[in-house]
């Protein structure tokens, strides 16, 4: 028989620091838990090292590691985490050399990642838990994942994880599997990833493939986020695949048929349609008749009589319009409209309603450098060329006889369908009284008027029938006058013989001076001026009129 000092001799020697035993629960404590390992004093295991404190059961056996044989109070000192590294610790070495896969379940977040037990701990990085890292890390604690060993440290006895490589491999085994399978016309179910301006990335469970924007719709589409959001699950159609770029083009329309497709049998030429004004450009507006088909109103094709300088002064986005299908290219997919043809064409009856010769009034609408506009009735302008305001007057502007609003009368000279344009006259209401000059006017008549306007050259003097005289500056006096305005005035009355008449220039010439010529003074005057070419402006009759001067002159000297 033993005695007590053999027994605990004996008793020691079958227990060292480092050596993994098995014992049995003999107390459950809120922090600890009592084991008797069969040593001459029971040992302690912190609560925290297992998984459920409240699972834990008297009578339970657990492997253990003896840390300490003796601690201040006289217990063993155990770990049942360390027992469990130390035992698999081996194992994992064995089946998880670097580049293997093992299971196990996240323990807990730590900073920089997470810890996962294998049967030992080891440590994932937060970039190596999915494809894009996450930012919540505690919605992993306490899933089982299966992951990547790709690093050992045997010295340091750690582990390093990676879940995004195990998740990235089968991808793409299951993208290269998904591009040998598939071909274009497939129907495939996906999911929208990311929608940008020009359009969405669909996930095919395995490969992205992107759905242009003019592929979602046969209809009109801002931006896709129209039509998708992120998330959203939709059946799309394989268009293209290019398996050496591993890029596969995607499309949604074409699930349905091709508006165009009978777009004739739809649409003829001359048929009333209504439709949405969808988008306003420089040139015309662009109407949705139906998703995927448009019809095109140009600019001229707004109104038949207003100059529309751009469409959205007539019509506005969104709005609902009617119009006339002018035209169809199924080809080029183009619908051409009109608005104008709803109503009849004013310049069809303009020939029969307004005849030339046609008396018309209206009120001046618009003054331009070379004529007025006078509205003769809604969308119908005529327009009266400066040259038919006066028969005897030079009109440089329209604002030197008329203004805005004024009601005028007028005469119609002329109608231009095909221009479009109405030539009217206000000259034509009177007799041209050119035409009839001879029996106003005779060379030596003595006439009285008021000065009308000056130039550097003369005077022009205002007679009656509304025509206007001019008395050059070397025709105001005998002696020699520098500048007309240091003699004459506008609005003075003046007497003047008339020494000039011009049919064809449509000009009279007077003259101051010679109001006090005797016949024979004015008989040698009036033969220099008949020498002058025809049709030789007044203007530059100075010489001929200094020459008339000197010979004059020469008469009253010789004997």
């Amino acid at each position: 028989m033993l005695t007590m000092e053999e027994a605990l001799k004996q008793s020691s020697t079958q227990f060292a620091t480092g050596q993994i035993v098995k014992g049995i629960v003999i107390e459950v404590r809120p922090k600890e838990v009592l084991v008797d390992i069969g040593y001459k004093s029971e040992g302690v295991i912190p609560a925290n090292e297992f998984d459920d404190i409240k699972l834990v059961k008297i009578g339970d056996e657990v492997d253990v590691l003896i840390e300490k044989l003796e601690d201040k109070e006289g217990m063993v000192v155990l770990s049942k985490e360390k027992a469990e590294f130390k035992k698999n610790w081996d194992k994992i070495l064995t089946i998880c050399n670097e580049g293997g896969t093992i299971q196990g379940k996240v323990k807990a977040a730590v900073k920089g990642g997470l810890l996962v037990n294998i049967g030992v701990e080891a440590f994932l990085p937060s970039s190596q838990i999915d494809i894009v890292p996450p930012k919540n890390l505690a919605q992993f604690i306490g899933n089982i994942y299966e992951y990547k060993v790709v690093k050992i440290n045997q010295e340091r006895q750690n582990i390093v994880l990676s879940r995004r490589e195990l998740i990235e491999q089968r991808r793409n085994d299951k993208r290269a599997k998904l591009l040998t399978e598939m071909t274009p016309g497939d129907i495939r179910k996906g999911t929208v990833k990311n929608i940008t301006d020009f359009g969405a990335f669909i996930d095919l469970n395995g490969i992205d493939g992107l759905l242009h924007i003019t592929d979602m719709s046969w209809g009109r589409i801002g931006h896709p986020s129209e039509i998708l959001k992120v998330g959203q699950d939709i059946d799309v159609v394989v268009l293209d695949i290019n398996r050496e770029k591993e890029r596969v083009s995607l499309g949604l329309k074409q699930k349905l048929s091709n508006p165009w497709e009978n777009i004739d049998a739809k649409y003829q030429v001359g048929n009333k349609v209504k439709g949405k004004v969808v988008n306003l450009v420089p040139y015309g507006a662009f109407v949705e008749l139906e998703p995927g088909v448009e019809g095109l109103v140009h600019v001229t094709e707004l109104s038949w009589t207003k100059r529309i300088a751009k469409p959205s002064d007539m019509l506005k986005a969104e709005q609902e319009i009617e119009a006339v299908v002018l035209g169809i290219n199924r080809e080029e997919q183009k619908i051409s409209l009109g608005i104008r043809q709803l109503e009849a064409n004013p310049w069809d009856r303009a020939l029969d309603k307004y005849p030339s010769g046609t008396k018309v009034k209206g009120k001046i609408r618009n003054l331009t450098s070379y004529g007025a506009f006078i509205e003769l009735e809604e969308g119908l302008d005529g327009m009266i060329h400066v040259s038919d305001i006066s028969w005897t007057r030079k009109i440089n502007h329209p604002s030197e006889v008329f203004k805005k609003g004024d009601e005028v009368e007028a005469v119609v000279l002329e109608v231009d369908k095909t221009n479009q344009r109405i030539s009217v006259g206000v000259k034509q209401l009177v007799v041209d009284p050119w035409s009839n000059i001879d029996q106003y006017y005779k060379v030596g008549d003595l006439l009285s008027g008021k000065v009308t306007k000056l130039a550097s050259f003369g005077a022009f003097v205002g007679l009656q029938h509304d025509i206007d005289g001019l008395v050059h500056i070397s025709q105001v006096s005998e002696e020699r006058t520098d500048k007309i305005k240091n003699v004459l005035k506008v609005g003075q009355d003046v007497t003047a013989r008339v020494i000039k008449i011009d049919k064809t220039e449509r000009r009279i010439g007077l003259s101051i001076k010679a109001a006090a010529y005797s016949p024979e003074q004015l008989k040698a005057e009036q033969a220099i001026l008949d020498s002058l070419k025809p049709g030789e402006d007044l203007v530059a009759l100075q010489h001929a009129f200094d020459a008339a001067d000197e010979s004059a002159r020469q008469q009253q000297q010789s004997p």
